[in-house]
């Protein structure tokens, strides 16, 4: 194996790693498992790693994260492997790209322009950019180019965002929040009155404009609902502990019990 001593030189870099990856590719002497993937069994695997990065920040798990981070690039590593075998592209190709797409975009770091803006400037002067690079590519249409592959609630924003770079967009909550009351109501007819695939359809509706609130707000919906995923698993925890105290497992309690339980959790991280 020509490149064996870089793959166990532990301060080889970003240089063993390829390697390590082109190895595990070899049709001859790599691991069957990787020899096997292509792009689409891979992809969800990318997605899982970019997850696990967000969970070691939430948690500022800082140790953790730089093993997250670590998998996260492995993935990249590893679609390039498969492009390069391909004739498609390389990793150095896709590190080039990336510098020469950040070099464009930051005209007031690496240009002629002033970096005397405002981050809300930067924001908007960003956008045009994008929008132009969109142009270059053909994908004239508003919403192209917004990955279908995204978190559902993350390419909701994206498109709501879109959308309201023309026009397309209510001016205040105020008109929001009408909307979701009138979603609201759609979803309870739904439930009483129609197919379960009618009222799959008005649930979405109503995750859209709750999606759009959060917009108006300046809120991540991604963010908020990690945040309360995060915060339900505290408070349940506290319950499961509360009746370990009293000899009991959740399948021995009752609502009633465990509703206290939560009230009592509830207040004391209001008091924390």
């Amino acid at each position: 194996m020509p490149d064996d001593t870089l793959i166990h030189d532990p301060n080889g870099g970003m240089p063993r790693l390829l390697a390590i990856m082109r190895a595990l590719r070899d049709p001859e002497t790599g691991c069957p498992w990787d020899i096997e993937q292509d792009f689409a069994s891979i992809a969800p695997y990318t997605i899982e790693e970019a997850y696990e990065v967000a969970d070691a920040i939430e948690r500022e798990n800082w140790e953790e994260l730089r093993g997250e981070l670590g998998d996260l690039l492995f993935q990249s590593v590893f679609h390039a492997q498969m492009a390069s075998e391909r004739g498609l592209f390389d990793f150095d190709d896709v590190a080039n790209t990336m510098s020469d797409k950040m070099l464009a975009r930051h005209p007031h770091v690496f240009g002629d322009q002033s970096n005397a803006k405002s981050a809300e400037q930067q924001t908007i002067d960003w956008e045009v950019i994008k929008a132009a690079e969109r142009a270059g590519k053909a994908q004239g249409g508003t919403l192209d180019g917004v990955a279908v592959g995204l978190p559902a609630l993350l390419r909701a924003k994206k498109l709501q965002k879109r959308a309201a770079r023309v026009g397309f967009d209510w001016p205040s909550t105020d008109q929001v929040l009408d909307k979701i009351v009138e979603e609201a109501g759609e979803l309870v007819e739904a439930r009483d009155e129609l197919s379960q695939a009618e009222v799959e359809e008005e649930f979405g509706d109503l995750l859209f404009v709750m999606v759009n609130l959060g917009r108006h707000l300046g809120i991540e919906s991604e963010t908020a609902l990690r945040a309360a995923n995060a915060k339900f698993t505290r408070r349940f925890e506290s319950i499961e502990a509360a009746l370990a105290a009293r000899g009991k497992t959740p399948e021995q309690s009752d609502l009633e019990e465990m509703d206290a339980l939560w009230d009592a959790a509830k207040l004391q991280e209001k008091q924390r």
